[in-house]
C-alpha cells in the first residue's frame, strides 16, 4: 500500500444491504446484498456476495452470485462463485467451483491470430 492508499475491512458481523462502492482497497469478511466496486477486493472465506463485483484486482475466497469484472483474478480453492466472469488476467486453483461461462474483457481489442487449417498440417 502507498501512503495515499486506504483499507477497509468489512467484518465477519456486519451485513450491507446496498450497493458498495469504495476507492479503497477493499477485504470483505461478512455479507453483501448488492453490488460491489472498488480498486481491489480481498473476499474472506466466510464472505458472502450476492451482486455484481467490479475491481481492477480481486481475489475471492468465499461465495459471489453475481458477474464478477476484474482486470486481476484470482479464484482461491474455497470460492464457490455463480455467475459469468470477465478478466484480463485470470487463476483458478483447483477445487473452486465455478458456475457461469469465462470471458475475456472486451477492453482492448484483439489480435486478429491466423488460423492453420488441418490439412496444412497434414
Amino acid at each position: 500500500m502507498g501512503s495515499g492508499s486506504t483499507f477497509s475491512v468489512i467484518g465477519a458481523d456486519v451485513t450491507i444491504k446496498g450497493d458498495v462502492v469504495a476507492t479503497a482497497d477493499l477485504h470483505i469478511d461478512g455479507t453483501i446484498d448488492g453490488d460491489i466496486k472498488c480498486a481491489a477486493l480481498v473476499q474472506g472465506e466466510t464472505s458472502s456476495i450476492s451482486g455484481a463485483v467490479t475491481a481492477e484486482s480481486a481475489r475471492l475466497s468465499g461465495k459471489v452470485t453475481g458477474s464478477i469484472t476484474a482486470r486481476e483474478l484470482v479464484i482461491l480453492r474455497s470460492a464457490r462463485i455463480e455467475g459469468d466472469v470477465h478478466y484480463d488476467a485470470l487463476t483458478i486453483e483447483q477445487g473452486a467451483q465455478v458456475d457461469g461461462r469465462f470471458a475475456p474483457n472486451a477492453r482492448q481489442p484483439v489480435k486478429a491470430v491466423p488460423t492453420a487449417s488441418i490439412e496444412a498440417a497434414e
